[in-house]
């Protein structure tokens, strides 16, 4: 029997039933704002401009998140097309989720007047504290495990929780927690993130590509545990070098394949994108190097096409870096030449003392303070 530990609704304003599923999804999307936020003021772009990006991007990744999955199980809804937009009922992909807000932000951000490659590195971190949050909504809800395994691997192998291998025993059989391998995964990625960004070598655009090299690396082999994958029929060359040579590591591990309805298809579509992704992604990065494409670094300012903003903190931390070493040159220096202006100067204050009266000519003349000045 299914042994549910945790009720998936919160709670319920009269008939309205509010769900931890969309109480978590809200939190992990508050905590990628932050994020953003705080290394947006880095560079001085207003928190506004974030959270309208949300406001706009999260209904378009839902939308680009169902169009995904539908896409894919055209089969089942050709002949319901109102189940199509029935999303309450199930049946969103992350993948199709990036999608659409990435289109969203294409277009926002365009229109704000800055460089896309520039916003998307600061809401790379951001995109996996909401996933490595979100996650737990699956939890709650017993959806997207992995296949079936024995109680004591999750207790003796994995050294799990109670709380975690209780909800992930489904109608009777224990399942891959694979919410929480994607979790951890993420929660990995995103140190490793935060630590790229502060380095000198890397370029625009190359963190956000870097997030989609983590993460499709690590989806590759959790999406080969579950049991509820989108997959087609494709070659069986292909479908042999995605499940037994590039699975290998995992089964030297102790992992098993999840079962895949052969029917339905033998090659799982999230893990061939994966695989495209990661080596789409490190060309992409090699290719902007070697064109100068990357020329701009990511510490370097940002500013806005349409405002015709000021430089930014970064900005500023750059041109005192730059001035400063000529601050402490030595004292003992050349004269510089007179300028031009203050030669202008000088002889206006000569010709002013000369037609003043014969009693200010006895005065003694003040000379301007210049040369202490250009000392």
């Amino acid at each position: 029997m299914q042994t549910l530990l945790i009720d998936p609704v919160a709670f319920s304003i009269g008939s309205l039933r509010v769900h931890w599923y969309g109480l978590i999804l809200g939190l992990g999307a508050l905590a990628g704002l932050l994020l953003a936020i705080r290394e947006g003021k880095r560079f001085g772009i207003p928190q506004e401009f974030f959270m309208d990006l949300l406001l706009l991007g999260v209904p378009s990744a839902i939308i680009g998140a169902r169009i995904y999955y539908v896409a894919f199980k055209w089969e089942d809804y050709k002949d319901n097309f109102l189940d199509v937009f029935k999303i309450w009922n199930g049946g969103i992909a992350i993948f199709g989720a990036l999608i659409g807000a990435i289109i969203c932000a294409l277009i926002y951000v365009r229109r704000k007047g800055y460089s896309f490659w520039r916003i998307a590195d600061i809401c790379a971190p951001s995109l996996l504290a909401g996933q490595i949050i979100g996650r737990w909504g699956n939890f709650v809800n017993q959806e997207a495990y992995g296949g079936p395994v024995s109680e004591s691997f999750l207790r003796g192998q994995l050294h799990l929780p109670d709380f975690i291998v209780n909800q992930m025993n489904i109608q009777g059989v224990f399942h891959h927690p694979t919410f929480l391998y994607e979790s951890l995964w993420n929660l990995v990625g995103i140190v490793i993130l935060l630590i790229l960004r502060r380095q000198k070598f890397l370029r625009a655009g190359e963190l956000f590509i870097g997030y989609f090299i983590w993460y499709s690396i690590g989806r590759f082999f959790i999406e080969a545990v579950r049991t509820d994958s989108l997959a087609f029929q494709g070659a069986t060359g292909l479908a042999d070098f995605i499940n037994n040579t590039l699975w290998a590591p995992m089964t030297w591990m102790g992992f098993e394949l999840g079962h895949l309805d052969p029917a339905y298809g033998n090659i799982r579509i999230s893990q061939l994108l994966s695989v495209l992704i990661v080596i789409g992604g490190i060309v992409l990065i090699i290719v902007r190097r070697v064109t100068g494409r990357a020329n701009v670094r990511y510490l370097d300012p940002i500013v806005s096409m349409k405002t015709g903003a000021g430089p930014t903190p970064e900005a500023d931390l750059q041109t005192n870096k730059a001035v400063k070493p000529s601050a402490q040159a030595p004292a003992k220096q050349d004269k510089p030449a007179a300028d031009p202006e203050e030669t202008a100067d000088k002889s206006s204050l000569t010709q002013e003392t000369e037609d003043k009266p014969s009693r200010v000519e006895d005065t003694p003349a003040i000379k301007p303070d210049t040369e202490d000045k250009k000392e």
